[in-house]
């Protein structure tokens, strides 16, 4: 009878474990930045809602990216608060992609990079609708303690002189 009991404890505890990721990921709805693919886009899409751009450089399988993504932008789109606030964005450094630029060019991921001068990942830049940067960019992410903080007040100061730029 005990080998049965030990037979099945690691089975129930695999259960268990099971059964309480699968309210996890219940409670957590499922979202995803969007990927750059049509800056020109985009960019018409900000400049009517008058929102600022923030787009995340990053790279498959860097884990300070996943970070940035899984700990702070993806809960920020997942509250809801920053649907009136930024659009997000993420650009794979690694894709070899095309897409369309502000100007509706189409170029590759690299080309916007260089542009950028965003070849460190994770890179989190805030632009207006015209592509011109607005605030002060992030570039890697040195502790998580301040890292929200440093990303909502880029995220306030973009928003702020898209609006300011919006009433002259």
């Amino acid at each position: 009878m005990n080998n049965v009991k030990s037979q099945l404890r690691p089975i129930v505890a695999a259960l268990c474990l099971f059964a309480v990721t699968a309210v996890q990921a219940e409670i957590l709805p499922y979202v995803k930045v969007r990927e750059v693919t049509d800056l020109q886009v985009v960019g018409q899409e900000a400049r009517v809602r008058k929102l600022p751009i923030l787009i995340m450089f990053s790279m498959r399988d860097c884990q300070y990216c996943d970070v940035v993504r899984e700990e702070f932008l993806k809960p920020m789109l997942r509250s809801g608060d920053y649907a009136e606030r930024v659009i997000m964005l993420e650009l794979y450094s690694d894709s070899h992609a095309q897409l369309r630029d502000f100007n509706g060019q189409l170029i590759s991921a690299s080309v916007l990079i260089q542009r950028y001068k965003a070849g460190f990942a994770p890179t989190v830049v805030f632009l207006d609708s015209q592509g011109k940067e607005l605030a002060e960019r992030l570039i890697g992410i040195t502790t998580r303690d301040f890292y929200g903080g440093f990303l909502d007040e880029a995220i306030d100061e973009s928003l702020q002189r898209v609006h300011d730029i919006a009433s002259n």
